[in-house]
């Protein structure tokens, strides 16, 4: 296992192939402020560019997952003027298109606060489980603000309606709404959340690394689903390069050989913080 330096998160590599990216101030409730927001998007850049983990764990240091903005930082931005607070979006904007837009798949894994961007968070990653008495708060206008950075990306989780409900009323619902809401895929109680997340963990390591990643990028090109003559090519294109490639065939001849195909011999990882 190694271990990248960071201040406010850690990104840490498990052997079997995958990596988890904590949120680590636990002591502000792994509260955003711009030295987090910055160390986020550099861990996102060394998780793009190493093809060889097979998907990606983000997760929260201590009670809460991320209790949404830094009060510090909050106050920083009251008194800048807009050029500088533009700068600031901006940079907030790369970090969620950046993780929605990440070739490896990703996993969310919620417990306690998850409030403010913390939601942008969850909804740009490919899928979220969490606890059942985890608390979601879409928290901006009781402050005078707008979730605006984020809006685009909870509304693909949760849609239209449901963002509006919860962006103007900004009240707090847990983790058994966010289920049925869509932004988790499944909720636990928060006993069983660290059982649930290795099962999921055991579920993802059974899938080929290349199919999987593959499988994320088409679906971007699908969105909605909605016909087109392009889309049909771009798909009978994704299916056929898959079927030829070496993955492709290792997995065919695993099933038709009745044997455990090659991505599947993972070394364990008793160890693992993930």
């Amino acid at each position: 296992m190694t271990m990248t330096p960071f201040t406010t998160v850690t990104l840490i590599d498990d052997p079997r192939g995958f990596a988890t990216l904590w949120l680590n101030r636990p002591e502000k409730n792994n509260a955003f402020n711009a030295h987090m927001i910055r160390e986020l998007i550099l861990a996102l850049d060394q998780v793009q560019a190493n093809a060889s983990l097979r998907f990606l764990l983000i997760r929260g240091h201590g009670r809460h997952f991320s209790a949404g903005a830094d009060l510090n930082w909050m106050q920083q931005a009251a008194d800048m003027d807009y050029n500088t607070n533009l700068d600031d979006a901006r940079e907030l904007a790369e970090l969620m298109y950046n993780l929605a837009r990440l070739k490896t798949p990703t996993l969310a894994v919620v417990q306690g606060a998850a409030f403010g961007g913390a939601l942008g968070l969850i909804s740009c990653c490919d899928m979220a489980i969490g606890a059942e008495d985890a608390q979601f708060c879409l928290s901006e206008v009781r402050i005078g603000l707008a979730p605006v950075v984020i809006s685009p990306f909870v509304v693909q989780a949760i849609g239209e309606r449901a963002t509006r409900r919860y962006a103007l009323t900004a009240e707090r619902f847990d983790g058994v709404c966010a289920q049925k809401i869509g932004l988790l895929a499944e909720c636990y109680p928060h006993a069983e959340l660290e059982s649930a997340t290795r099962h999921w963990i055991d579920t993802l390591l059974l899938n080929s690394p290349q199919a999987m990643r593959t499988t994320k990028s088409l679906l971007r090109e699908v969105g909605n689903g909605e016909l087109s003559p392009s889309l049909r090519r771009q798909c009978e294109s994704v299916i056929a390069r898959i079927r030829s490639s070496a993955e492709g065939q290792e997995g065919l001849r695993a099933f038709l050989e009745k044997r455990k195909p090659l991505w599947q011999e993972q070394p364990d990882s008793k160890d693992s913080q993930s």
